[in-house]
Formats: structure tokens, sequence, C-alpha cells
């Protein structure tokens, strides 16, 4: 099966759901404003697509980890999410909004299937001695994804309206779906499920329930993910405080997104690199030290020199790219067979609930100071790499 399956498929279908998931976000934004004319609305759609991925991850990893076809639950997935995008856009202006944002919060259980979804399946594409290359790859899939999305859905509003950014997001999700369907299901998935054809197996709140053992009391994978989320809610402060940061560094908040840009191409540019010598550096090293480059970054960006700014958003690249790819990879190293999905799609849920917090957070702080918003930031980086070292000493 591995060897009918191209990891090229693998690749193109991860990058075209991932680059409409990353375009969904600001098309909807733009739909949401362009319609019903408010700032306030638009962020409630995009809210109601982000919140519910804490709820749906466990449980979509948990059916794509019992399932016999995980590639054809997870086409079924992606097919649901661009639908929802779909009707998310033909329910603006004729239902009211609170409808229009429960339809949102629906389609958003469903977004954990573009990331780790999607991610836990590697393992039956590739065999185990190409897993790091692989797994480098894959990651590069977010970064280009972060990278060509929000810029697409960018061009097309504003050539041919927001509707069709959403259209366009959602014809890329739909364009993966071979891709997903013909996913291998691989011989290990076989034999796993044979052995725990048991009572207790057959209980979804009990694979729920060892989801999360697995992902707590495995100490590498445990400290791995604590470190990430606390890093991913230091991003979403970061993230929110761009707009000002490219107002007070350029003189337009608009300049704020290039800074996103720069990000993003110094994180595909480092997990290039780290592809080509994918074994150089030890992942559960990756973790922690990606966390002290992204504080490194925000506190250059509180300077708010121009020169100083830019180079933070590139520090920031080349920290978040590997991290993601080391990340990725003490999953596949560390996760059960039976509960790989499960991990992967939880992991995801938590680190889109702490973007969402630091993103919280940090809207009253850059509104009241800037530089303390960043600065604050910066010590929440310096917090993930210290709950993983914590962790690491517990262990002893």
């Amino acid at each position: 099966m591995k060897r009918r399956y191209a990891m090229g498929s693998f690749l193109a279908g991860a990058a075209a759901a991932r680059a409409g998931d990353e375009m969904s976000g600001p098309a909807l934004l733009l739909a949401g404003y362009a319609v019903g004319g408010s700032a306030t609305e638009a962020s409630a759609l995009l809210a109601g697509i982000t919140v519910s991925a804490a709820v749906g991850g466990p449980l979509l990893g948990a059916l794509l980890d019992r399932s016999p076809r995980p590639g054809r639950l997870l086409a079924r997935a992606l097919a649901l999410y661009g639908t929802g995008l779909v009707l998310i856009l033909l329910s603006l202006g004729p239902l009211p909004l609170e409808l229009t944002v429960l339809i949102a919060v629906f389609t958003g259980l469903l977004g954990p299937a573009l990331s780790g979804g999607w991610t836990a399946q590697l393992p039956t594409v590739v065999p185990h001695e190409r897993m790091p290359r692989a797994n480098a790859l894959d990651a590069m899939t977010f970064s280009l994804a972060s990278l060509v999305g929000p810029a697409l859905a960018g061009a097309l509003a504003h050539l041919l309206g927001a509707p069709a950014a959403v259209v366009a997001s959602a014809a890329l999700i739909v364009f993966a779906l071979p891709a997903a369907w013909t996913l291998p299901m691989g011989r290990d998935r076989d034999r796993d499920r044979d052995r725990d054809k048991t009572p207790s197996a057959a209980s979804l709140t009990a694979d729920l329930a060892a989801g999360i053992r697995a992902i707590t009391r495995t100490r590498p994978l445990a400290r791995a993910t604590l470190a990430s989320v606390v890093s991913c809610t230091g991003l979403g402060m970061l993230i929110t405080c761009t707009p000002l940061l490219g107002e007070r560094a350029f003189g337009s908040a608009a300049e704020g997104t290039l800074l996103l840009t720069c990000t993003a191409v110094s994180a595909l540019a480092a997990n290039a690199v780290l592809a080509r010598r994918p074994r150089s550096i030890a992942p559960d090293t990756v973790i922690w030290s990606s966390t002290l480059l992204l504080a490194v970054a925000l506190v250059l960006s509180a300077t708010g020199h121009p020169a100083l700014v830019v180079a933070a958003a590139l520090t920031a690249g080349v920290g978040e790219g590997p991290q993601l790819a080391a990340l990725l990879a003490i999953r596949h190293r560390e996760s059960p067979e039976r509960l790989r999905s499960q991990v992967f799609t939880t992991g995801a849920s938590l680190k889109i609930t702490g973007f969402a917090l630091g993103a919280a957070v940090a809207g009253p702080l850059a509104t009241h100071s800037l530089p303390t918003a960043l600065l604050t930031a910066a010590g929440v980086q310096l917090v993930a790499a210290l709950s993983f070292h914590v962790f690491r000493a517990g262990s002893c």
C-alpha cells in the first residue's frame, strides 16, 4: 500500500487543504465585514469556526483511529468542512447572525482534520526510515499554507469580492479530497484493530480517555505538548499585535501583514534546511530552543525600530517552523499506533485554544501599551521553555 501511494500526493493534498484553511479565516472576516458592515460580526464568525476545534479535535481523532479506512473518513470531513464554509457564506445576510455563527461552530468541529488528522496518516505513506525527512516536508506545507492562504484571500477579495475568496478557500479544501480518499490503511492498523476487538476498545468514551492518558502520561509527549501550547499562546499574542506593530514601525497597520509574510517565508526556509538534514538536531532540543528564539524575536519587535522589527519577524519564523516539525516528529515517535490520530487532533485543538487565549489577552494589553504586550509574549515563550525543562527534570 505504501508503495502505491506517492508522498507527492500526500503533500499536495495537505498543502491544498491547509492553504484553503488559512484562506478561510481572512476570507470570512472580509465577507462578514462586507455583508454586515461590522468588525464585531466579522470577528464573531472567525471565533465561531475556531472555538469548537477544542471539542472536535479529540472526537474526530478517536473516530479516525477506529475507522478501517481513515482516509475516507478524512475525505468526508474535508468535504463537510468545505460545504460548511459555503453555507456560512450563503447564510450571511438572509439568516440572523446567531444562526450563521452556529453554522460556523459546527463547521469548526472538523477543523483539526486539516492539520492533525492529515498528519497522523503519514506513517501509512512512508516507511519508518524515511519518516524524519517526510515529517519535515509535511511541516513545510503548514508554512507554505500560512504564506499563500492569506495573500490569496486578500488578492481575490480585492479583485472579485470577499465571497469569491470564501468559495476559493472551500474549493482548495475540496481539491484535496482525492489525496485523502486514497490514503492507504497500512498493515499496522489492520493488526492493531484485530487485536483491539474487545468490549473495552468498542467504547468511544474509553478511546477518548485512552487518548488523553496517552498525551498526559507519556512524558516526552506531555512536555512537548505543554511547551508547544504555551508557545502558541505567545504566538497568538504576537499576531494580534502585528497591525499595531506595523503602524508603529512603518506608519501603516497594513504593513503588519507583510511581517507575517516574512515570518512564513523564514519558517518555510528553515524547514527546507531541516528536511535536508532531518537528524541533525533532536526534536526534543528543537522544541525548547525554538521558544528561546521566539522570545528573542518578541524582545526585538518591542523596540519598534523598523530594521529590528523585520529581523524579529525573520527570527520568529526560524523558531516557529522547526518547532512545528519537531512537535510532529515527537508525536509520531511517542503516539501509540491505535491512538495516533487522536493524539494529533487533540494536540492541534489544544494549540488552537492556546492561540485564541493569547489573542484575547493581547488585545487589551496592546491597546494600553504595545511594548508591554510584546514583552509579555516574550515572557510566555520563556515559560514554555521552562515548562519543558521542569517536565524533564521531573522524570529523573
